[in-house]
């Protein structure tokens, strides 16, 4: 088996604010000396786990990240008649195994990763507390799993700083999109009107605001190490697949989801490029250090010539990159998504 699967994908959105910095504007980057549109790698991931495509393919193999597992847990605690002394202490006790709490809270300080399985854990230690109404033993707060089939953290790992013995590396590394070009972020300067005002007293609108956009051909690189996600996962090759293809299909289909009822962004790649090997991996955004401007063939089509270029050049130079590559070019219909997803399994 190839070790590493990586994936180039070139994605064209129309005007958006689809991951917003903390002024409300456009994530942007500055490459090659002008600056370019980003969406974070910490968005796409979310935009992914978060989708219908994950939580119809790998049902029953997600995880859940929350600071509020005690939180939960003291609730149902409570809710069973389980006086707040001990239902907080108790609480405290099992959260506590997964992070570091806030002081005098359930609360955990940084959001935890919780896998089904341990999930399944807590929920059969709560029901078995409130039925005997005695606090947890040390034996049974041993709720921690080194093997586990949550396909999310086998992808994207997870740090326990409480106790680092029970942490996952991550399998999937994601790049921040980047656009191909230079962008110009954009105001939107809009009104609202008030639908009973009748214009009698106050023929002024009735809300005024302003929001910023851009529009961009973004670059996204995934580079996945297949026998580190299997190992994570278990050695449950079925399971392996299964991540891969929900992995991919996001990839290619799910958009972020910042200020969507405002601009209706959605999109899917218009070029994927797979590739398999166990060379080591590299990226292609070198292909765009000089910004694409589209003059003659239109900007995907020349991001797509100066890809394959730049991919070209770098087996000329330090040999063969990958071992073989699928493509799925939806500019000119060649390829298909079901094509990159059965290249990423075998």
């Amino acid at each position: 088996m190839s070790r590493f699967l990586q994936l180039h994908l070139l994605t064209s959105y129309p005007p958006a604010n689809l991951n917003r910095d903390d002024l409300g504007r456009p994530k942007t980057a500055v490459m090659g000396g002008e600056t370019r549109l980003r969406i974070s790698s910490q968005s796409l991931k979310r935009a992914w786990r978060t989708s219908d495509v994950f939580a119809q393919a790998l049902k029953g193999n997600l995880g859940t990240r929350t600071k509020e597992k005690g939180a939960r847990v003291k609730k149902a605690l409570l809710d069973a008649g389980i006086n707040e002394k001990d239902a907080t202490k108790w609480a405290a006790s099992i959260a506590g195994k997964f992070g570091k709490l806030k002081a005098n809270e359930v609360e955990i300080e940084q959001l935890a990763h919780f896998s089904p399985e341990e999930n399944d854990a807590i929920d059969a230690l709560v029901a078995a507390l409130i039925e005997r109404k005695s606090g947890p033993r040390d034996d049974e707060l041993n709720l921690l799993r080194h093997q586990h089939s949550a396909a999310d953290i086998g992808m994207f790992g997870r740090m326990l700083a409480a106790d680092p013995g029970y942490n996952t590396d991550a399998a999937v590394q994601v790049a921040h999109a980047i656009s191909v070009h230079q962008v110009a972020v954009e105001d939107d300067f809009f009104t609202a009107v008030d639908d009973l005002n009748e214009g009698i007293d106050d023929v002024g609108a009735g809300h005024m605001g302003e929001t910023e956009f851009a529009a961009g051909l973004f670059y996204l690189y995934i580079c996945i190490d297949r026998e580190l996600l299997s190992e994570n996962l278990g050695g449950n090759k079925d399971l392996r697949d299964k991540t891969l293809a929900a992995l991919i299909e996001a990839a290619a289909t799910v958009s972020p989801t910042g200020k969507q009822n405002s601009f209706g962004s959605r999109a899917r790649a218009s070029y994927v490029l797979a590739e398999k090997g166990d060379q080591q991996p590299r990226s292609l955004s070198v292909a765009f250090l000089k910004p694409v401007e589209g003059r003659q063939d239109g900007m995907l089509a020349e991001a797509i010539a100066a890809m394959s270029e730049t991919c070209a050049n770098m087996d000329k130079v330090y040999g063969k990159c990958a071992e073989a590559d699928a493509m799925l070019d939806a500019l000119h219909g060649k390829g298909s998504l079901e094509d990159i997803i059965a290249f990423a399994k075998d």
